[in-house]
């Protein structure tokens, strides 16, 4: 997959979003933002991301100490600073190489690792701008698909905190198929906890829970953004199970 014509593809997305509502909108899917705050987060969080890359630092950086990490007041400067982002965070992998590697919050991984985040990252408050403003919000499947697969990357790596229940049961399981006609196995996924600890594979199987449809409701579904019910989504098995993932998969 293409990740840089994706990101920009992505933040020209976003930036459509941005011009069209109000910057105090509240936004539902994120508490206590509205959409000024969602462009900040976004627009600074490229940087932040382009800044550990290019300077090859290997331990996070201060978000206030990021480069130009504030939007002009003007709103045609601020969305040229936005876009310019994404082109930093493109430079910076270029810059260093797509496999040199880069810190990140799960431990060490190739630099390139950085630009699949950011294109998620992008495509998932597109999501919260377009849910908060009443837009349809449409990804082409493929990019849906991996976003799925990113964030099961990320959730199997992040170990559980002290004190909270696991996601899954040792012996539980989670399916997701997206029905999306030519994805084939990059449209299953089965989540598995054994010894307390969670993994994924494309293995097909029913799951203890397992939920059924397009790729974009079932990404939207498992990154919290809408529920089930809304979606053209099919649940089999135990919903407990699904309810009880989704209350303990958030960051």
């Amino acid at each position: 997959m293409d990740y840089a014509t994706a990101l920009l593809d992505e933040t020209r997305a976003f930036a459509g979003l941005i011009r069209a509502g109000d910057p105090m909108l509240p936004i539902p899917t994120c508490p206590d933002w509205n959409l000024q705050q969602l462009f900040r987060h976004v627009g600074r969080g490229n940087r932040w991301a382009a800044q550990i890359v290019a300077d090859r630092l290997d331990h996070p950086l201060d978000p206030r100490d990021v480069v130009d990490g504030k939007p002009p007041a003007d709103m045609a400067a601020a969305i040229d600073w936005l876009t310019d982002g994404a082109q930093k965070m493109i430079q910076a992998v270029s810059l260093i190489g797509p496999d040199t590697p880069a810190w990140t919050f799960i431990g060490p991984r190739p630099a390139a690792w950085w630009l699949r985040r950011r294109v998620h990252e992008a495509t998932v408050h597109r999501a919260d701008a377009a849910l908060a403003l009443g837009r349809r919000f449409t990804l082409a499947p493929e990019l849906a698909a991996d976003g799925i697969s990113e964030w099961l990357d990320l959730v199997t790596a992040l170990p559980v905190r002290d004190g909270t229940p696991p996601p899954l049961a040792d012996g539980q399981t989670v399916h997701l198929h997206a029905t999306d006609a030519g994805l084939g196995e990059a449209g299953e996924w089965t989540v598995a906890a054994e010894a307390g600890r969670l993994s994924w594979s494309r293995a097909h199987g029913k799951g203890s829970v397992a939920l059924r449809g397009p790729a974009t409701d079932l990404l939207l579904a498992i990154l919290r953004r809408v529920p089930v019910s809304d979606t053209g989504i099919a649940v089999f098995g135990e919903e407990a199970v699904w309810r009880h993932w989704l209350d303990h998969t958030a960051f």
